[in-house]
């Protein structure tokens, strides 16, 4: 029996690994022909698990001088990984991505385009997966482009886009902007207001989506990226700037007042045991306010800026109305506030409790602070030494690069929305001008599921007379399809296509439902064939007088055998006819009936997201943004969600349906009245044995 659902493979290859990510979602038209009128206007609804990612080391960027060997010493694994999940019919059905970020970034383009040749040859060589296009499968994205997938998987998950109404942030705004910091570069995608869109729309990306229903989706994005700016490189760009500020001491050290008091450590950051004079090293000195001093100069805020307005380093970005933009941030900005300066408790940022843990932390003696360590829980010595200049790089980042108000200290612009929203939305976090997230609900935050979502949208069928608009993104263009537009990849086939892959159980709903059809026609007719002799037995036997003449006829002809005296009765074969004799004529008898029903579902779905049922931990190393990072991720010392509620409920119910085993058990024993009991004193009469019933309505697994 062919697989059902539709599947897709990326690899997210960031400079410090690769992490292989497998997406379901359903087949197109199956999906509209269950889906209620509410859901026509929402995108396709994706799955994963978590045992379908997984991540290997190093990133694919250490094989830059080795091309050839990327293939067998890197990507076999990965590749093993995907087969061992999706099913082997659907293989060659299977598109498969591989997309580089910062790390290649930082290679010279002739390195680029030898690797990403040689693992698509290794591809098309080695697996059956869909690879039509190497140029649109196996690349190195912008930083741009990054930040829009992290942008769509972003509002995505948190209901955005189809569920504008409930999160309303004024001005007709319902989408939330994206922030994201790795270790060597940072993203930033938002929908400005409208009064910047007309005013900057040469700056924004068209992106178009499609429904369920087909119709076209558009949204007016502005993304920009920060190559240098992440907290790897921007700590090497501090460090340098020390080297230029300060003269060594005689013992060779340099001051760092991003450093614990007495930490000493090497212009690479190992640490260095004692006084040495044989190498520069740096002195800790915990000194947070002038380490803020020392880290602001570096957001490149004096650069010309050739397009008004800027943020950083002179690059032009919208002017940010943060009535209506309000930003999560991922990855660094995750880790740096919900690490080793995260408290019980914290659901948001609020800058003056951050900054005053920032600063305690930072003002002690690296002495106190080792033995403190909690290593169980992966708060080592590297991931302490680096917090303090991480914080201040984020905070200088956040509010004296890209403008965030500072929550705690500063007011904050008042929502223009209705009082029930407003409630609802605070209780949320919504109206935040800023919110560090690592998880949304279940699922982590990855630009990878931005990328699929655009995929399986471009497989939906476009309403009649759309067909002009494809689906992916570009310059915001008067023409219909810009020349820079990036197609989704994928394709739409009417019904019949000559090419068109239709399965006939792609959506497993609608085969749990045929099957169920099945059974109850099968159940009717035997009902009906049961009954009709039911009826025939009935006129036969409607006396008492006939009833038992025939069960005397049957005693005699097949219990009445001679026997010696003294010796057991033995119910031979001819037990399950006594059993039905007693029930005819009324002998007594015991019955025990159960009923049992049983479901079962464990995938992750990733279009409604029920965040009761979030769990703590998880992995957030799945791009460059895990680039020399790694406290928030597996220190445990705090890790709050972003709590959703769902708004309304769905088909599904929540991102993870459990049927779970419904046991109902009833007896009953049927006594005889007294009357009959001496009519039938002395005789033995076996009880029945237990019927079992099994319910033929199994609960089909729910994944609208």
């Amino acid at each position: 029996m062919p697989s059902r659902g539709r599947w897709g493979v990326i690899l997210d290859a960031g400079s410090s690994g690769t992490r292989l990510h497998i997406y379901r979602w359903k087949d197109p038209e199956k999906a509209l022909k269950n889906a209620s009128k509410k859901e026509h206007g929402s995108l396709p609804r994706l799955v994963t698990e978590k045992k379908w990612t997984k991540k290997i080391r190093p990133g694919v960027s250490e094989f830059g001088d080795k091309p050839s060997r990327v293939g067998p010493e890197h990507l076999q694994s990965l590749i093993d990984h995907a087969l061992k999940i999706i099913p082997e019919d659907k293989i060659k059905d299977t598109p498969i991505f591989l997309m580089a970020t910062a790390g290649m970034r930082l290679l010279p383009d002739s390195t680029q385009a030898s690797l990403t040749n040689q693992i698509c040859r290794y591809f098309q060589e080695n697996t059956d997966f869909s690879l039509l296009d190497c140029g649109l499968h196996i690349q190195v994205i912008p930083g741009e482009t990054e930040g829009l997938y992290g942008w769509i998987a972003s509002n995505y998950l948190l209901g955005g886009f189809d569920k504008p109404d409930s999160h309303q942030h004024g001005k007709g705004h319902h989408t939330y902007g994206f922030l994201d910091m790795g270790g060597a570069s940072a993203q930033i995608a938002f929908a400005p207001n409208s009064t910047e869109a007309e005013k900057h729309s040469n700056d924004l990306k068209l992106l178009r989506m499609r429904t369920i229903d087909g119709s076209a989706s558009e949204y007016k994005v502005f993304t920009a990226t920060w190559l240098g700016f992440g907290v790897n490189q921007a700590r090497e760009s501090y460090v340098q700037s020390l080297r230029e500020l300060y003269t060594p001491s005689a013992e060779n050290e340099l001051p760092d007042p991003c450093m614990p008091k007495g930490l000493r450590t090497t212009l690479d950051g190992d640490q260095v045991g004692g006084h040495r004079t044989d190498v520069l090293t740096l002195l800790g000195t915990g000194a947070f306010d002038e380490c803020l001093k020392l880290t602001h100069p570096l957001l490149g805020k004096d650069k010309p800026c050739r397009d008004q307005p800027c943020l950083l380093n002179g690059q032009h970005v919208p002017a940010i109305d943060f009535d209506v933009n309000h930003f999560i941030g991922v990855s660094e900005y995750w880790h740096t506030t919900h690490g080793v300066f995260g408290g019980e408790g914290d659901k948001a940022y609020d800058f003056k409790t951050y900054q005053q843990r920032v600063k305690d932390f930072c003002s002690r003696d690296w002495d106190s602070i080792v033995p403190k360590l909690d290593t169980r829980k992966k708060v080592d010595a590297k991931i302490a030494q680096e917090a303090c200049f991480k914080a201040s790089w984020l905070i200088n980042v956040l509010h004296d690069g890209i403008g965030i108000p500072r929550i705690g200290i500063e007011k904050l612009p008042a929502a223009n929305v209705s009082k029930g929203a407003l409630e609802h939305a605070k209780q949320q976090g919504f109206l935040d001008p800023f919110q560090p997230v690592d998880k949304i609900g279940d699922i982590e935050v990855s630009w990878t599921l931005g990328k699929m979502v655009l995929y399986a949208a471009g497989q939906i069928p476009p309403k009649s007379g759309d067909d002009r608009y494809p689906v992916g993104f570009g310059s915001n263009a008067a023409e219909t399809i810009p020349s820079d537009f990036q197609f989704a990849g994928s394709s739409w086939h009417p019904h019949g296509h000559v090419n068109e892959t239709h399965d006939g159980d792609d959506d497993w709903d609608l085969e749990a439902e045929d099957l169920l059809d099945k059974a109850k026609s099968r159940s009717a007719s035997g009902l009906l064939i049961f009954f009709l002799l039911f009826v025939v037995l009935l006129y036969f036997f409607r006396t008492r007088e006939r009833r038992m003449r025939l069960y005397g006829k049957v005693n005699a002809l097949f219990f009445h055998r001679p026997r010696r005296p003294g010796s057991p009765r033995k119910g031979g074969g001819g037990r399950g006819l006594s059993i039905i004799t007693n029930k005819l004529f009324r002998r007594p008898s015991a019955m025990y009936e159960r009923v049992m029903e049983e479901g079962d579902a464990d995938h992750f779905e990733l279009g409604d997201v029920d965040s009761s049922s979030s769990s703590d931990g998880g992995d957030n190393d799945h791009s460059d943004s895990s680039e020399g990072s790694g406290f928030g991720r597996t220190s445990g010392l705090a890790t709050p969600k972003v709590n959703l509620t769902e708004f309304e409920p769905t088909p599904s119910g929540s991102a993870l349906d459990r049927s779970g085993l419904v046991v109902r058990t009833d007896s009953r024993d049927r006594l005889l009245p007294s009357s009959l009991q001496m009519l039938h004193a002395g005789k033995r009469s076996r009880a029945g044995s237990p019927t079992r019933q099994k319910s033929p309505l199994i609960s089909p697994l729910q994944q609208d």
